[in-house]
């Protein structure tokens, strides 16, 4: 069950590193894939997350409170700077996207 906290660091990762890729490659030309990496990093944000509720529930099945009052504020802090990083770095990337769309 251990695998569910490293899987969900890496899926956190890659939703945090996707769109920063894809902004990497925000002058060339011909990137039309951006849209495929904003849905990868939203999927790996959305995984990653649902990782950490099943560790939670798993928790709750071997009724290890102990464990759960102890994780759950941080998984609880953790969880939500994931998402709106993961938000906010997309939205960046659509902007940005978008106004070269409106030059062409």
């Amino acid at each position: 069950m251990a695998l569910f906290n490293v899987g969900s660091l890496i899926l956190g990762l890659i939703a945090w590193i996707l769109p920063v890729v894809s902004l990497a490659k925000y002058n060339k030309a011909k990137h039309k894939n951006w849209i495929v990496l904003l849905f990868a990093s939203m999927s790996a944000c959305t995984i990653s997350v649902l990782f950490q509720i099943v560790y939670q529930k798993h928790l709750v099945q071997i009724e290890d409170w102990a464990a759960i009052m102890d994780t759950i504020w941080g998984v609880l802090f953790v969880s939500t700077a994931l998402i709106i990083g993961t938000i906010t770095l997309n939205l960046i990337t659509i902007i940005k996207y978008r106004r070269i769309n409106e030059r062409q």
